[in-house]
């Protein structure tokens, strides 16, 4: 009995070593998802500390020596993460007509603003802070005195060229200029940093992508989006032009979408009836894409959305994604009567955060310290819904 019991015992113990083998083989046999390992190389502190990185030029506001500096960090960024084509895109700042840039210019529509939606809860529309002893920080006060002037602008940008079709690409975009006495931490610090944390991880030597991405942070945004619309200008004409010929290098690949971020931080919900919002994230906050419903390429930049909200849902740890059709006053605009163009942020740019949504916006408050890791994180979900969808969409590899 003994004997039969003790080959009994080896019989289980074989069919178990057995058993543990084949699904040791199964599992080792799964591909790896190589976005996902992409996505998970997102790390909230070092979103953090992009974001704090920039709030050491206070609002950056444009015409200022902040902004030059902040645009020279910012460069200096990207050429340690390994972009050896970093440039810059130059243009002239005329207040007069705040809307255009000089030299050659696009025609704008009429209706390139309108389309937001009705406000929901507004107490009173959120301006913008012009009064500097709203700001109780003397040193902050200090850094942010210098007044804005007229004349040259640049903003930069880099590109991951594509290994097979390196004359096609997407734009993934942010403004780095704030204004109204505080940091800019949130606008648009925070889509500043997004993207940059984005060309970090898409630099690494062992991340090959099928198409371009071009990483660019436009300045201008809050006196009209003129750095946007100063590349458009610039760089529309030249789409897909092989320079020089016969080289396989595109300085303008043909576009295929342009993504936009800015704020991307706080969602707290509607104001109550005195006008406060709620200190803590809501628990139903979600990360907001938006297209324009009026735009030219209004089919094309729905299909981008969902292909993004689809990302979401596959890569986004923490915040889900919502869809609307109101895309407004921001730096995918320019673009978005040439191509699908579509806007990550943290809640409907016209009839939310134009009504009180984010009482941060465009004040002394706008601080890095104002935010807390719940914020930081819907940030970080909204980079990895981008890094998902762009590196879905440029057939990024990893290579060994």
């Amino acid at each position: 009995m003994k004997s039969l019991l003790v080959a009994g015992f080896g019989l289980v113990l074989v069919s178990t070593l057995v058993s543990q083998s084949t699904s040791a083989a199964a599992i080792a046999s799964v591909p790896v998802d190589p976005i996902k390992v992409l996505v998970g190389r997102l790390e909230l502190e070092r979103y953090k500390a992009t974001i704090k990185g920039l709030t050491q030029f206070g609002d950056r506001r444009q015409g200022t020596d902040r902004n030059r500096a902040a645009v020279d960090w910012i460069e200096a960024q990207l050429r340690s993460y390994g972009y050896t084509n970093t440039q810059r895109i130059k243009y002239d700042f005329i207040p007069t007509d705040p809307r255009k840039p000089s030299g050659p210019t696009i025609a704008k529509r009429p209706d390139a603003a309108v389309g937001g939606g009705r406000y929901r809860g507004a107490i009173a529309p959120t301006g913008v802070n012009m009064d500097p002893k709203l700001q109780p920080d003397e040193k902050l006060r200090a850094l942010n005195a210098q007044p804005g002037d007229v004349g040259p602008r640049e903003e930069v940008y880099c590109t991951k060229v594509g290994t097979t079709h390196p004359e096609e690409m997407y734009i993934i975009g942010a403004h780095m200029d704030g204004h109204g006495w505080g940091e800019a931490a949130n606008d648009d610090g925070s889509g500043t940093a997004l993207v940059m944390e984005l060309a970090r991880i898409m630099a690494s030597p062992d991340v090959k992508t099928e198409r371009s991405i071009r990483f660019i942070l436009w300045n201008n945004e809050e006196t009209g989006l003129n750095g946007a619309y100063a590349y458009v200008a610039q760089r529309a004409s030249l789409q897909g032009k092989e320079d020089p010929v016969g080289s396989g290098q595109y300085p303008e690949p043909r576009w295929l979408g342009m993504i936009q971020h800015d704020m991307m931080l706080f969602d707290h919900g509607m104001p109550w009836a005195d006008g406060t919002v709620p200190k803590q994230q809501r628990p139903e906050a979600d990360v907001n894409i938006e297209f324009q419903s009026k735009a030219k390429f209004a089919a094309g930049a729905q299909k981008l959305a969902w292909a993004f909200a689809e990302a979401n849902e596959a890569y986004a740890t923490d915040y889900p994604a919502a869809v609307g059709p109101h895309m407004t006053n921001t730096d995918s605009t320019p673009f978005m009567d040439l191509v699908p163009a579509i806007s990550l942020r943290e809640n409907e740019r016209g009839r939310e955060i134009g009504a009180g949504w984010n009482p941060h916006w465009h004040q002394p408050t706008d601080l890095y310290a104002t935010f807390d890791d719940k914020d930081f994180r819907l940030g970080l979900n909204a980079a990895q819904t981008t890094l998902g969808a762009v590196a879905r969409l440029t057939g990024a590899t990893l290579v060994k």
